[in-house]
């Protein structure tokens, strides 16, 4: 186990250097510069602010710079958030992202489990096509669609949530729905097909066979087998939601990642955004790792060897 998990580190090491690289040129492909919005700047002063974040130099000597800053663990200077470093803007705004997206993959998975699992019990019955229902609405509309509707129904109509901005629990809930809608309908998607498939198993027919309750066969047998290829798409939906959060956040006035993201490529704050792009990418290549372990604390038979499973 310890050595799969030091060398699928040692390939995260290039992979977020093959990103990092891609990134970096493909900012300076943009068109503009961040001071194209500076219209009252004399030449001169560009110049001075030019220097300033060695934006004179030539781009191969810019690339180089930023690796090695990188590698020393300097994600740079803002251009525009007040010329704060990037690692303090990223801390500053992660707790809200971190929050509303850690409730909507729980609250989303544990509805979604739960949606799946009574359609696969009561199959092709009302129950079932109800859950079949929601979880096609939930994949198909746009969680922005949600957010919208939850503003006017929740907040402005009923009076229940505050309608944006962030500062008490309360202000969590609605786009904490929002973006759970989508992980609860693939999670109940994922979960009605599987556990379909299980309870037609044949060892689901000799446990029945052998006296086993409903209930244990249900939860102890099917649904722990079912669960395997749920924790496969649970990493990228994690990270989806994530940078989901870029729309949430701004219908919500919610001060997260996302927010800021999107501020900063309007501003072309380059080391803002590069910064950004590889806090998701260390994110979602985390949880692929992590999903990886799981796969052994749901099913025993899977053991990662080496470098394989």
């Amino acid at each position: 186990m310890l050595r799969y998990i030091l060398r699928r580190i040692f390939y995260m090491a290039i992979t977020l250097f093959i990103i990092a690289t891609v990134t970096f040129f493909l900012m300076k492909l943009l068109p503009g510069s961040p001071l194209s919005a500076e219209n009252k700047l004399s030449e001169q002063q560009q110049e001075v602010i030019l220097a300033k974040y060695g934006l004179d130099e030539p781009i191969p000597i810019q690339y180089v710079n930023y690796m090695v800053g990188l590698v020393q663990g300097d994600l740079g200077i803002s251009f525009h958030f007040d010329s704060t470093p990037v690692t303090d803007i990223l801390i500053d705004r992660m707790p809200p992202s971190l929050i509303l997206g850690g409730q909507a993959l729980i609250f989303g998975t544990i509805a979604g489990i739960l949606f799946g699992l009574i359609a696969a019990i009561y199959h092709n019955g009302w129950l079932d096509y109800t859950s079949t229902i929601i979880a096609v609405l939930g994949t198909s509309i746009p969680s922005f669609i949600f957010a919208g509707l939850l503003q006017w129904y929740l907040a402005t109509e009923w009076g229940l949530f505050p309608v944006a901005l962030w500062g008490t629990y309360a202000h969590t809930v609605l786009p904490t729905i929002a973006l759970a809608i989508f992980p609860m309908a693939t999670a109940a998607r994922f979960t009605r097909t599987e556990m379909l498939e299980v309870l037609g198993s044949d060892y689901i027919t000799t446990a029945r066979a052998k006296g086993l309750t409903e209930p244990a066969i249900i939860f102890k047998h099917g649904l722990r087998n079912s669960l395997i290829p749920l924790v496969t798409v649970m990493g990228p939906m994690a990270v989806s939601l994530m940078t989901g959060t870029l729309v949430i956040e701004q219908i919500f006035a919610v001060p997260g990642i996302g927010e800021q993201f999107v501020s900063s490529i309007q501003v072309l704050d380059y080391p803002t955004i590069m910064g950004t792009t590889l806090f998701f990418s260390v994110l979602f290549i985390a949880i692929i790792l992590v999903i990886d372990i799981l796969y052994v604390l749901i099913d025993p038979r899977i053991r990662l060897t080496g470098g394989g499973s």
